[in-house]
């Protein structure tokens, strides 16, 4: 996940904020250049309804935002995927015209930030080219330009600045890619705008750091041209992906237990990602490169002179076939190995990765299955302390991959909705289902099917985790209250279309 000081640049501010002076470049930049440029960068009008993480059956209150885009080649338009993200508008602005076009989503990168957007009505390309962009990364130092619509202002703002650094770095789960630090103004409303150096795009803003002075960040074009090349068939995959862990080889203790001269340079394995009994890496590796790139005891590899970067950035590069090639010192032995990678890593509670959640109604109850957004809600301290002093699911399994497939931590997601027979009982909002009549339900799928399979005169409902109590309910009245719950609280589909699925075909 993004850092949490790192805050996207698209929503538009209520306040101004107080940052360094931004510099206008008209007068700077080339002239015959400036106006081409200007009629490649668009306004974006975005209104949209958010999931209710603990109300699922509802979506938030709609909400307009603005941002800024880029036209690229086949006539689309080039943004940042949280400014559309959960979208039912989309309208798109020329610079210095009063027409809004509508727009749809084609695809998006939840984890990369990125999303193209179609227009309804073509014609709309027929007078603004695409962008050119470079095909090399920035040099540090480079002058740079960014170009979008921040708060502040209706107009395009052209702001100036340096390239102060390339990492790479952390997106969101599990996206990691280079990311280009620069010191131009970039304020909310800039988000998915260019930035341009010597007149050719080598990016496009996408955050800034909260609480510092001009520190923005623009996503490169090595990064866009990956995306662009893997929605070629209609659906984003992903980015190969190492999750080992690793730790830098400075120690001289660490060193001298793993007996290695002063000549050898690498990181050591310290936990590897996988059970797998053929998978070819162990702990106590010692990686020394990646294909045929050097990694120094820090774990880092040289680009270029001022760029030095973590060594998984390679991996984009050298992977084939899902395979990466890497050189591993193992008991004083040399070793090539190919290395799966994998475009995901599966979690217990996944991302929703700009779906709604899903839900299943029961009588008072509502359950859902458990996402990271669900549980990065708990944002409480106090909250989170009472999680992990009841030993909750939610925390003790929050990054752990399932432990077979189609495994969910099902929980419930709300509050009891008000009925009598819910009487004497604690709320078990936030707690994760342990079992429907002495069976685990796998999943939220499965526990909808436990529900309607249920014999007998009750129902009950244990918790995991510690201090839950155990619900017991008439089988026959919880079916019978259902309707009218439903009713009580404007809820007008008893579940997601899914777990309906699952509950008719229970009822045949």
């Amino acid at each position: 996940m993004r850092a949490s000081n790192l805050l996207p640049c698209c929503r538009a501010a209520v306040a101004f904020l107080l940052l360094g002076p931004a510099t206008a470049l008209t007068a700077q930049t080339d002239e015959k250049t400036a106006p081409a440029v200007e009629n490649s960068v668009v306004k974006i009008f975005s209104t949209a309804r958010f999931p209710d993480l603990y109300r699922p059956w509802n979506k938030q209150a709609p909400r307009e935002s603005t941002g800024t885009g880029v036209i690229i080649d086949g006539r689309r338009i080039l943004t940042n995927n949280h400014v559309v993200a959960y979208a039912s508008q989309i309208q798109v602005q020329a610079n210095q015209s009063g027409d809004k076009y509508t727009a749809t989503v084609e695809a998006f990168s939840t984890t990369m930030d990125l999303a193209v957007l179609r227009l309804d009505d073509e014609t709309f390309f027929d007078t603004r080219a695409p962008l050119p962009r470079a095909t090399a990364l920035p040099s540090i130092k480079d002058t740079v330009m960014a170009y979008g619509y921040p708060t502040g202002g209706t107009t395009l703002s052209i702001t100036k600045g340096i390239v102060s650094r390339i990492e790479f770095a952390s997106y969101n789960y599990p996206g990691s890619g280079l990311r280009v630090q620069i010191d131009a103004a970039i304020n909310a409303g800039n988000s998915g705008g260019p930035a341009l150096v010597n007149d050719q795009m080598i990016g496009i803003a996408f955050s800034r750091l909260g609480g510092s002075d001009n520190i923005g960040y623009i996503i490169p074009n090595e990064e866009i041209d990956l995306f662009l090349a893997d929605i070629a068939d209609g659906r984003y995959d992903g980015k190969p992906v190492n999750f080992d862990e690793f730790q830098p080889l400075i120690n001289p203790s660490l060193r001298s237990f793993l007996k290695l001269d002063r000549g050898i340079e690498g990181v050591v394995l310290r936990r590897v990602d996988r059970e797998d009994a053929t998978y070819p890496l162990r702990p106590w590796d010692v990686v020394t490169r990646i294909g045929d790139t050097k990694i120094d005891n820090e774990g880092m590899i040289i680009l270029s002179e001022n760029v030095r970067v973590a060594f998984k950035y390679r991996i984009q590069q050298t992977a084939r076939d899902g395979h990466v090639p890497l050189t591993i010192l193992r008991e004083g032995r040399e070793l090539a190995v190919d290395v799966p990678v994998s475009t995901l890593r599966p979690l217990v509670a996944p991302f929703l990765q700009g779906t709604y959640p899903r839900y299943f109604v029961h009588g008072p109850l509502a359950f859902s299955a458990a996402t990271q957004e669900f549980i990065g809600g708990f944002n409480n301290p106090s909250l989170l302390n009472a999680l992990m002093l009841a030993e909750s699911p939610l925390v003790l399994r929050r990054i752990d991959q399932p432990k077979f497939d189609g495994e969910e931590l099902v929980v419930v997601t709300a509050p009891f909705f008000p009925h009598r027979m819910t009487k004497g009982y604690k709320s078990p909002a936030g707690r994760v289902v342990s079992t429907i009549n002495g069976t685990t339900p796998r999943n939220l799928s499965h526990l909808v099917e436990l529900l309607r399979t249920a014999t007998g005169d009750f129902l009950e409902i244990t918790f995991a985790g510690q201090g839950a109590e155990t619900l017991v309910f008439s089988r026959q009245e919880l079916l019978d209250v259902t309707e009218n719950i439903l009713s009580d609280n404007d809820i007008r589909a008893q579940g997601t279309p899914d777990t309906l699925e699952v509950w008719k075909n229970a009822q045949r």
